[in-house]
């Protein structure tokens, strides 16, 4: 790959352009929409190789592997009359915009592959499912961290509903930081605590030869702490509850 183009820089956007310069070596050339034009300028002011076009079919004839990453309500109107050759890799961020729907968008033969990065990928950390593997789009993500192929649609919008407890986690987190102040711990030094405690959390789900139930297991003493708060708080109608919201974003997703 030495032509990427992007059209919609917003979060993700950004942080794929990040993870292609992450660690300085060889990159391919960026070309980015006038789409969130604050950050693109940004990023072209930043790296080297990284121009903003001067339209998204500008972006589309300069790249052999073009990244969509506008929001789904939007696409139909950014997209509306691209000219996309064939020959041309289409990698679509967009949660809940199924394959055939984005093909009689664009009017082309072109392969289309869904991909699910994360904010890490700017530290080539992430985790990306694919749909359907592709070998450009998977040694893309592969790049940036670990590609994640899956086999079809169905199983991608799970992963893509997974996704969307990403913000209720940190909310979480903010929940117990704020529950500490309100029993007169200083805010920041509560949030210091939080962070460096689940950031140990984190750093344990690393480990792959532990299940998540067998690491919930061993942090837990019977009739202890963690167990308390999972068995009455964290309790049966809680994740029902859970299931619940997840199954109703499924359901929208497809």
């Amino acid at each position: 790959m030495q032509r990427i183009g992007i059209i919609g820089v917003g979060e993700i956007g950004r942080a794929v352009v990040e993870g292609l310069r992450h660690g300085g070596g060889a990159s391919p050339e960026v070309f980015l929409s006038p789409r969130g034009a604050r950050a693109a300028a940004e990023l072209s002011e930043r790296f080297e190789g990284v121009r903003v076009c001067a339209g998204n079919q500008d972006v589309v004839d300069r790249s052999e592997v073009v990244i969509i990453a506008v929001r789904r309500q939007d696409h139909r109107e950014a997209l509306a009359g691209l000219r996309v050759d064939d020959d041309t890799t289409v990698i679509s961020l967009m949660a809940g915009v199924a394959t055939d729907d984005l093909r009689r968008t664009l009017a082309t033969g072109a392969p289309i592959v869904r991909a699910i990065p994360l904010p890490a990928v700017r530290e080539r950390r992430s985790v990306t499912v694919t749909c359907p593997s592709h070998p450009v789009a998977d040694s893309l993500f592969d790049q940036l961290g670990q590609a994640l192929p899956v086999a079809d649609e169905g199983a991608f919008d799970v992963f893509s509903a997974l996704t969307g407890t990403l913000t209720t986690h940190y909310a979480y987190l903010a929940t117990l930081t704020s529950w500490a102040a309100g029993h007169g711990i200083a805010p920041d030094t509560a949030e210091r605590y939080v962070r460096g405690l689940f950031g140990n959390v984190g750093r344990s789900l690393e480990n792959e030869a532990r299940s998540l139930h067998r690491l919930a297991a061993d942090h837990e003493t019977p009739g202890g702490n963690n167990e308390r708060i999972r068995t009455t708080w964290f309790d049966p109608a809680n994740a029902a509850a859970l299931r619940k919201a997840l199954d109703g974003l499924l359901d929208d997703l497809r």
